[in-house]
């Protein structure tokens, strides 16, 4: 069924919505250093190698985030255009600064060195927020991230398993972010256990959210 612009609207209003959640959940594990989510391990790693080879003033992990994630929709297009939707594109433009304001406005909790405890505290805080707001956007069905696109591209164009090609695709980008000096550690084994199960269980909740938002929009 052809949608209306205005629940075009409403499920993009969503999708931000869900995103913003979302990274806000990444700026927080990205913050403790204590191992960032796959996809981040190797923009963290991009970052930091291009930072020992210029003194670019823009030069932020939100924007090398944005410009990968580029990288990925230029491919996408010549592989099947057909999977980027405008969800995708705003995840692109989107996500990179809303990583850069979080930073901005949360580093003061993380200056004078804090405690283990509260480093791993905010780790496993951010995966249930990164989970949450994750599962927001995929409800929203106005599109999907450039990063999971990866994964899923690979499933149907090859018939593989999820499970499978997705933990092939996270392994090689927390390899490549490590070899280029992303942080691997503690956090990113959080990620990798904590991620998945939760954003199970809050899918249909989040499903009774969006369609209860879209239901009273109509």
């Amino acid at each position: 069924m052809k949608r209306t612009l205005k629940e075009l609207s409403v499920r993009v209003l969503i999708l931000l919505i869900g995103l913003t959640i979302a990274h806000l959940g990444v700026t927080l594990f990205l913050l403790a250093n204590l191992g960032a989510d796959p996809f981040n391990v190797m923009v963290q790693g991009i970052y930091r190698t291009l930072s020992h080879f210029t003194d670019w003033s823009l030069l932020t992990h939100g924007n090398t985030h944005m410009v990968i994630s580029f990288l990925i929709i230029l491919l996408l297009l010549i592989v099947d255009r057909s999977y980027i939707k405008i969800g995708t594109l705003l995840c692109m433009i989107c996500g990179g600064p809303i990583i850069d304001f979080f930073t901005g406005l949360l580093a003061f909790l993380f200056q004078n060195n804090p405690s283990m405890v509260f480093k791993v505290i905010a780790n496993a805080a951010g995966c249930v927020i990164l989970a949450f707001g994750m599962t927001i956007v995929i409800k929203s069905d106005a599109g999907t991230g450039p990063n999971d696109l990866v994964a899923l591209v690979i499933i149907e164009k090859l018939h593989r398993k999820f499970g499978i090609v997705r933990i092939i695709v996270d392994v090689c980008f927390v390899l490549i972010g490590f070899a280029l000096g992303g942080s691997v550690g503690i956090g990113t084994v959080i990620c990798a256990g904590l991620v998945g199960p939760v954003a199970g269980f809050f899918l249909p909740h989040s499903e009774k959210i969006v369609d209860t938002i879209l239901n009273r929009t109509r």
